[in-house]
């Protein structure tokens, strides 16, 4: 068996759309979860604002908008997320080497120019709601996902990000190919029985532990639940009991 050595941690994926619903889940879980994401969804409805007020709360975020644009425009933008202060976020892989070691660079430069902590710097490689004959239609790739997934990887490397955002199916082989110390951050966890929703590469807390996973993507199963806090204590509970 592939055990992390660690169990990896849990990010609550804040898919709402107002501020008070975010920071009352914030509020539910925190006793047992400290780092929270922030999409695209709940950016656009109140802007960088929900990022201060959560930090407010003593909680870190995860800043998911997955730049992808020039280099020089991507630059900026994690310019701006790392003033923010948030302690994850996230650029598209597929941007290219000089877009993913522009980001890289600019999260690290603004860090020690505002003496703060580095964020992690993460590519987004395939998303989890990808399959196989997604990416075929939509890219007109032939290879298999992982195939995809390991050349996007080894990129993200080479450009000086911290890790990747990518399934528990190619996770192992990621760590295998491109180092234990290269972050992977694995959404589409469900805990065992859970409906898999609009995911196609789905997985345990458990599976996602063996593989090496160091952070855990939830959403639905936490902030869905009629008890956020006893759902999120369960999947911790699963992943030591892993």
């Amino acid at each position: 068996m592939n055990e992390s050595p660690t169990a990896p941690r849990v990010i609550v994926a804040l898919d709402v759309e107002d501020s008070g619903r975010a920071l009352e889940l914030v509020s539910l879980t925190s006793p047992a979860i400290g780092l929270y994401k922030i999409g695209s969804r709940l950016f656009t409805y109140e802007g960088p604002s929900i990022v201060r007020e959560i930090a407010k709360l003593g909680a870190s975020v995860f800043l998911d908008l997955k730049f992808h644009d020039i280099p020089a425009t991507v630059e900026g933008s994690v310019r701006a997320a790392t003033a923010l202060g948030v302690a994850m976020m996230t650029v598209h892989a597929s941007g290219g080497v000089d877009m993913m070691r522009s980001a890289a660079e600019a999260a690290s430069e603004e860090s020690e120019r505002l003496g703060i902590e580095r964020p992690l710097v993460v590519g987004v490689t395939v998303l989890t709601s990808l399959s196989m004959e997604d990416l075929s239609r939509t890219f007109g790739s032939k290879g298999a996902v992982r195939d995809v997934v390991l050349h996007l990887a080894s990129q993200a490397r080479e450009s000086g990000l911290d890790g990747v955002v990518a399934s528990v199916e190619e996770t192992r082989l990621i760590k295998d190919a491109v180092g234990v110390d290269f972050k992977v951050v694995t959404p589409g966890i469900r805990p065992s029985g859970a409906d898999a929703g609009d995911q196609k590469r789905v997985a345990t807390p458990r599976a996602a532990r063996e593989a090496g996973s160091d952070f855990l993507v939830v959403g639905r199963p936490i902030i869905g639940a009629s008890d956020p806090l006893k759902a999120a204590e369960g999947i911790l509970r699963e992943l030591k009991e892993a």
